[in-house]
């Protein structure tokens, strides 16, 4: 006899399902114990026996109620045909490696209220149902139906015939989550939640790409109504706490994600009404200085820091020590701040504001004069990253890239090929870009051990899949879209497409070890990771005439559109 075990959450809900089935003869003679263990903490902390718990239960036909801690929500356990038998006991020191690994609390105890018994005699398919709401247990099997055909319909409505971006589709979903009544991203589970950066970078590939813009402006409208001194907030902290105001750069991926929606569906009446305004409120800001040193420089450019603060998405900070200072003019913040000009120079000329439309292009066009004068490191051939008055930080980063990937890009075409060939070649690995090159003295391969550890190697040598979309989107620029260099740029997304299909069950993680073998770390499913990918596949490796997706099947492992369905875990 087997006993076959399958669980899965339902969508939209706080909802898990579990269900057994027994193949094979023997199921006469047994009986199935299951021993609930009880948490009842976030996703940042572990439990620890106490005398706060409440231990009783409130039991009924079908039903298990559990609410342990006064204030938190109730638990409801839904089951077929089990006896219920009290235990109260705690299950001490469960040891988790990963967190020893990290080093976090790694040992917790967690509290049995009671044990369910399933006579496999009687019931060969047991199930039960945890959840925040009250449920039934017959449910079970068409919660499952209906779940599978949630997802079959994901697959279906794939934009480019190919099975890594029916994978990607099915995976951008998991992050698209309701705050409220409205429509938000989860920038990465298990830990992260709603952030400004994150979310307008990852909006383009999750929900246009994916044909949603209905969630789009959702969300745009949302972030819309944060904004503050013309600044778009990092975080929603996650117990409804204000909005943090620490970034410099989420505002301006603010219209590039407005620029995304307007290529896509031409709603300019959406735009002119809802966020038009904010928009230019947020250039304003910038004109007269904001928070943090934020300000339009006498050059045109956009400079921002002071001691102490990360603003950029470089931001990692042990303590007192800000491991990537890049405070003065870091050089993506100004292909940012160029683009964020032309977006509004084209809003204001759609919607007949000629003399608005005439400063944002003269803004433009000064702050792109002044961008290579400033940023170009002729003895590297790429740019720097990071100009602070006469200093200049000749890091090879990737934020470079962006100088190129942007839609208005700021160099001319030589030199724009010169950086994308510096990335290749100093940065580029199988799973994304490194985030420094390994030649810099300050190169970190490996990104594991403790905070401390961590923290210092998270930008120095550690790579970010979500990179790969602005490299690749750079390098098919500067190759003129050639089919030649569609098929290499597919070439160089294997790595992560066999990931996905293997050790990555059907997600993309945060990050990897910069060294070989690359090993995955960070959140095991990132937003803007997953977004990028499916963002470059749809729109500028595949949305060409004429081409065809490279055959991969004799190179790697392919996932079928119902592996892809059985398999990926949605976001409750």
């Amino acid at each position: 006899m087997k006993l076959e075990k399958s669980i899965f959450l339902v969508h939209g809900e706080n909802t898990t399902v579990v269900q057994y089935a027994v193949r094979g003869s023997g199921a006469a003679q047994c009986s199935l114990e299951l021993r609930p263990l009880i948490a009842f903490r976030d996703y940042h902390n572990t439990t620890h026996a106490n005398e706060a718990l409440r231990p009783a239960y409130e039991a009924a036909p079908g039903s298990l109620k559990f609410t342990p801690y006064a204030g938190l929500p109730s638990l409801f356990l839904a089951h077929d045909d089990a006896e219920i038998r009290a235990s109260g006991d705690w299950y001490r020191n469960f040891e988790y490696d990963l967190e020893r690994d990290r080093g976090l609390d790694f040992q917790e105890d967690l509290f049995n209220p009671c044990v369910l018994v399933f006579d496999l005699n009687r019931n060969a398919r047991p199930a039960w149902i945890a959840s925040t709401e009250e449920r039934s247990s017959s449910t079970a099997d068409s919660l499952r139906e209906r779940e599978m055909e949630r997802r079959q319909a994901l697959c279906e409505s794939a934009p480019v015939d190919d099975d890594f971006v029916r994978s990607l589709v099915v995976a951008a979903d998991q992050f698209l989550v309701q705050r409220g009544n409205g429509s938000t991203v989860i920038a990465g589970y298990h830990w992260f939640s709603d952030w400004g950066r994150d979310t307008m970078i990852a909006l383009p590939g999750l929900t246009l790409a994916t044909n949603r813009p209905e969630v789009a402006r959702q969300i745009l409208q949302a972030f819309a109504m944060h904004v503050d001194r013309g600044m778009l907030p990092n975080r929603f902290p996650d117990a409804g706490e204000a909005p943090e105001y620490n970034t410099v750069d989420a505002a301006l991926w603010f219209f590039e994600a407005v620029s995304a929606l307007v290529e896509k569906t031409g709603d300019y009446e959406f735009v002119r009404e809802s966020l038009y305004p904010v928009l230019a409120e947020i250039i304003s800001w910038h004109e007269r200085g904001t928070r943090y040193g934020i300000r339009v420089d006498s050059d045109g450019l956009l400079r921002a820091g002071e001691p102490g603060v990360q603003l950029t998405w470089m931001d990692a900070k042990v303590g007192d020590w800000v491991v990537t200072p890049r405070q003065g003019k870091p050089v993506e913040i100004q292909a940012l701040w160029y683009n964020a000009l032309r977006v509004m120079e084209d809003l204001a000329g759609k919607y007949g504001h000629d003399s608005d439309r005439d400063r944002y292009a003269e803004m433009a066009d000064r702050a792109r004069s002044a961008f290579a004068p400033l940023f170009w490191n002729e003895s590297q051939g790429c740019l720097f990253d990071v100009a602070d008055g006469a200093h200049r930080d000749s890091a090879i980063r990737p934020n470079q890239i962006l100088a190129v990937s942007l839609t208005h890009q700021m160099l001319p075409m030589d030199r724009a090929r010169s950086v994308v060939q510096v990335a290749e070649r100093q940065l580029l690995t199988p799973y994304g870009l490194r985030s420094l090159a390994p030649t810099d003295p300050a190169y970190r391969g490996r990104y594991e051990g403790d905070p401390h550890s961590r923290d210092s190697a998270y930008h120095q040598g550690t790579v970010w899949p979500w990179l790969i979309g602005p490299f690749v989107r750079a390098y098919l620029r500067v190759n003129d879209h050639s089919q030649a260099a569609r098929k290499q740029a597919e070439l160089w997304l294997l790595g992560l497409r066999t990931f996905m299909g293997d050790e990555g069950c059907g997600q993309i993680p945060e990050v990897f070890d910069g060294n070989a073998p690359h090993r995955a770390g960070g959140c095991m499913a990132q937003a803007w990771s997953v977004a990028e990918l499916l963002r470059v596949c749809v729109k500028d490796i595949h949305d060409r005439p004429h081409f065809r997706p490279i055959q991969t099947r004799a190179l790697l492992p392919r996932r079928s559109c119902e592996d892809t369905i059985r398999s990926a875990a949605p976001a409750g």
